[in-house]
């Protein structure tokens, strides 16, 4: 009886909520991290109540403006099913350095936009004008191997369950600064999206390099999961100078 009332609150998104799911947890990621690793000062940020959290999310004007214009691109090609990768880039002003790479794969359980996504990704990387003491970036290239794997959509959880997956996920991105190396100096960030090689890029979007960090630590963080999409995040940084 117990299993029964536990699958009656199972409430399955559509693909389309889903997405949307998934976009907005990329924003907030987004500002999380900003705040998190100094990238901005303390009191640009001001909390918001979301996923049963405080979460901080940035009140200075530029880079809420464009934070906005990432997601605003960002959310059509989720909803479009053209992301396979989000990648947030923390670099050195002083030396351009790249410190931290925050990286986001995700996967969709849909066979067709799994065939489709395989078949017609391409090499090619793409990045924007600096605006707000970043870049915005798009990066499209091939699929890894393991992207998707067949057979292996979740099963059906109920909206407190996803909330619970994501909020471990915020709470591992905060206890992140027991492990990272102190960020010294002025940093700036950037934005990278790998997407479909058949995707609508805006023109504003350039070509980029994958910003990977040179010997860099990599630490595996935790993903959350719909019935159409998975989140997986990986956190790699440069080791501190002895």
């Amino acid at each position: 009886m117990s299993a029964e009332k536990d699958k009656s609150k199972v409430h399955k998104l559509s693909l389309k909520g889903s997405a949307k799911l998934v976009a907005e947890f990329f924003e907030y990621s987004i500002n999380t991290i900003l705040f998190q690793r100094g990238v901005y000062p303390a009191e640009d940020f001001t909390p918001v109540k979301k996923y049963g959290l405080n979460i901080l999310v940035s009140s200075d004007d530029q880079v809420k403006a464009y934070i906005k214009r990432i997601m605003s691109q960002l959310k059509e090609w989720v909803i479009g099913g053209k992301i396979s990768k989000l990648v947030v880039v923390i670099t050195s002003k002083d030396t351009g350095e790249h410190l931290e790479r925050w990286q986001f794969d995700v996967q969709i359980f849909d066979k067709i936009a799994r065939s489709k996504a395989l078949k017609k990704s391409a090499d090619k990387e793409n990045a924007a004008p600096e605006q707000a003491a970043s870049s915005l970036s798009l990066t499209t290239a091939p699929l890894a191997n393991d992207a998707f794997r067949e057979n292996e959509a979740p099963p059906e959880k109920t909206e407190k369950e996803i909330q619970s997956e994501i909020q471990s996920i915020f709470r591992q991105i905060t206890a992140s600064v027991t492990f990272l190396p102190t960020l010294d100096g002025n940093c700036t960030f950037n934005v990278l999206v790998y997407a479909d090689a058949d995707s609508n890029v805006p023109m504003e979007w350039g070509d980029s390099d994958a910003k990977e960090i040179k010997d860099g630590e990599k630490v595996q963080l935790r993903g959350f999961s719909t019935s159409n999409h998975r989140v997986d995040t990986l956190v790699s940084y440069r080791l501190a100078s002895d």
